[in-house]
């Protein structure tokens, strides 16, 4: 897969990778609900294609953002992992939950998670501890 970018600049460059539609839906659900399968994250709430994800899934792994190795138990099966490239856009994530929280709820019914008014560094650390746990199982 070939790596265009549209300028130098750090923020577009960021995303030109992430920032389509549904990247950061895709490590939202790897990093919070530890969706590891292709069906497991193709099971999200928004209904993502199959197509697309398979698309994303590749241009992910090749920006190191995650990788792809086989289940233990199942060596047919691909589970897809955040690198620690991948697991480092968890402020980014937590940062959009709550301002989407914040300044979307008078547009949309928006899910309460718990835990979401907490200190940030704690909410993004106890995230990260969550997952490289998880990881553990795996490496």
């Amino acid at each position: 897969m070939k790596n265009e970018f549209r300028s130098g600049c750090p923020i577009s460059s960021a995303l030109d990778v992430v920032g389509d539609k549904w990247s950061l839906l895709i490590i939202r659900d790897m990093l919070l609900t530890h969706k590891k399968t292709f069906k497991e994250i193709s099971d999200s709430d928004e209904r993502i294609a199959p197509s697309i994800l398979s698309a994303r899934l590749k241009l992910l792994e090749s920006y190191k953002l995650i990788s792809k190795t086989k289940l233990p138990e199942n060596r047919k099966e691909n589970i897809y992992l955040l690198t620690e490239k991948g697991i480092r856009l968890t402020p980014i994530i937590i940062e959009f939950s709550l301002w989407g929280n914040t300044n979307m709820r008078e547009f949309n019914q928006i899910d309460d998670i718990e835990g979401l008014n907490s200190d940030r560094s704690y909410i993004i650390q106890s995230v990260q501890n969550g997952y490289n746990s998880m990881l553990l199982n795996y490496r």
